[in-house]
């Protein structure tokens, strides 16, 4: 655990306003999926409003069952009330067919549900995990936030990927060095239409694949071929020890072929248009 005296002062600034904007709100529903983000926010809210926080994790195709698993138990770990909600992202045509507005429809579908949630339950405001380096990267689904009012005090207070997984180091959260998560719907290009097949297949040679240990990985849906996008360290045991069993465990999730990226994992590789 990093001791607080070593983070920098500017840091434990950015934290303090956090949670001054936390504590402005009164009380708030958490958008919880169970990241670096979106726990830190949630162990920042319990600290500052107790209980009056509720942390709310979608479930749906999209979203590994193991993900959803890990969010309950972080949730009990950090003592908030936790509920669970089906999202409904898959009857939309606009997320299925799969533009490059995908993530807008997906993500206002979703935080509709949750500020009506929110008001039937009488919490004053929506909070989601949204941070600072999320300008950076095309996220068409920040309209939808800013469109429905939902507030990210992380990205408001200043704070970083980086600066995010420093401070949760330092109150001890288990997902202070957790990898990167996105969709499964996020493993196909744009213009592939997003169905429950493709999105099982992706889910099952994910899983085996970190069943082996890697951590740092992406399985990329084209087709017959699955491109796997992996970590340096992931990149030379695909390359050695592990190959045949990388290449046996996604071909039995339903790939004749698979691919190993030469530029390995980049977050947000599927938005080169």
């Amino acid at each position: 655990m990093v001791n607080r005296s070593q983070i920098p002062a500017a840091i434990i600034s950015k934290a303090k306003h956090l949670e001054q904007i936390l504590h402005d709100l009164g009380s708030c529903l958490v958008a919880f999926s169970g990241g670096v983000d979106s726990t830190f926010l949630l162990a920042m809210a319990a600290k500052t409003l107790g209980s009056k926080v509720l942390a709310v994790t979608a479930f749906s195709e999209i979203h590994p069952e193991t993900e959803r698993q890990q969010a309950k138990e972080l949730a009990g770990t950090i003592g908030v009330k936790h509920c669970e909600i089906r999202s409904v992202e898959m009857a939309l045509p606009e997320f299925v067919s799969n533009t490059k507005e995908r993530c807008y429809y997906c993500k206002k579908s979703l935080l509709e549900q949750l500020t009506a949630l929110a008001a039937q339950k009488g919490y004053a405001a929506v909070i989601d995990g949204s941070n600072l380096d999320d300008r950076n990267d095309y996220r068409p689904g920040r309209a939808a936030v800013a469109e429905l009012g939902v507030r990210s005090p992380l990205e408001e207070a200043g704070l970083t990927k980086e600066e995010i997984r420093l401070l949760s180091h330092s109150i001890d959260l288990p997902t202070c060095d957790k990898p990167a998560y996105a969709c499964l719907a996020t493993r196909l290009p744009y213009g592939t239409e997003i169905n429950s097949q493709k999105l099982a297949q992706v889910e099952q040679a994910e899983e085996a694949l970190l069943g082996l240990g890697l951590r740092t990985l992406r399985v990329r849906h084209h087709g017959d071929i699955a491109r796997l996008e992996l970590g340096e360290e992931e990149f030379r045991q695909a390359a050695g020890s592990l190959r045949l069993q990388i290449n046996m465990l996604v071909r039995q999730a339903g790939f004749n072929f698979v691919a190993v990226d030469l530029l390995g994992y980049r977050s947000g590789s599927m938005n080169i248009f």
